[in-house]
């Protein structure tokens, strides 16, 4: 039920961004693209990256990870859009969703993100590291052990409805901001999600090759400007 769930929700997820945003073909990807690992990128004119990157490791490992992340264009101040979830064939083992403010700590659209959300209730919430506290809002969704299917389906339609308000939304903060400030602050962001140790360590769990992962972490996954 969970894979099923979630794999819907890739579809789901990709099939927004085809509708809203244009997939062009990121310099350095194809390297982490086979049967098994599968990222794509997008953009439009309010969002400079869209990543989905997706590692199913269901048959070898029993685990099955998904990551989005949007990033605003560079002269736009508003939060950046993720979503990360791991999940074994019983249960969700962490699954995390923000719209993590940048410039303005309360950010219109964050303050948005923290209403929208502040009915979901986690069975068992995560609790955050110091380097996540720093970029993530105080209304970040950080959940574990989600095994019921109405919480799963919560998630899901979170992630989705809120993926669609961000794209309706983002767009009326075009160049609000000076390019170097939100360099800036994209760059902090990126450079705090780099000192996250749970990555490679899982993705290593998933059978990736060491050399692909510290290059795809750093490269690909948050890269600095």
């Amino acid at each position: 039920m969970i894979w099923e769930r979630l794999i819907k929700l890739e579809k789901d997820i990709i099939a927004i961004l085809d509708r809203r945003c244009k997939e062009y073909n990121e310099e350095g990807m194809d390297r982490f693209n086979n049967d098994n690992w599968t990222n794509r990128t997008w953009s439009n004119m309010s969002v400079r990256r869209a990543h989905v990157d997706v590692v199913d490791a269901r048959e070898t490992k029993g685990l099955w990870m998904a990551h989005i992340c949007l990033f605003p264009n560079l002269t736009n101040g508003g939060p950046i859009y993720g979503f990360d979830v791991i999940a074994g064939k019983k249960k969700i083992t962490g699954v995390f969703h923000d719209f993590s403010p940048l410039l303005l700590k309360e950010h219109p659209l964050t303050k948005y993100f923290i209403e929208e959300t502040k009915w979901f209730k986690p069975s068992k919430e995560r609790e955050l590291p110091d380097w996540a506290k720093a970029i993530f809002s105080p209304g970040m969704i950080a959940a574990g052990k989600v095994t019921e299917e109405k919480e799963l389906e919560q998630i899901c339609t979170l992630a989705t409805s809120n993926l669609e308000n961000y794209l309706d939304k983002i767009g009326h903060y075009n160049s609000d901001s000076k390019e170097e400030d939100v360099i800036r602050a994209q760059n902090f962001y990126c450079e705090h999600q780099q000192q996250n140790p749970h990555t490679p360590r899982v993705m290593k769990t998933l059978g990736l090759p060491e050399d692909d992962i510290r290059l795809f972490c750093t490269d690909n996954l948050f890269p600095k400007i």
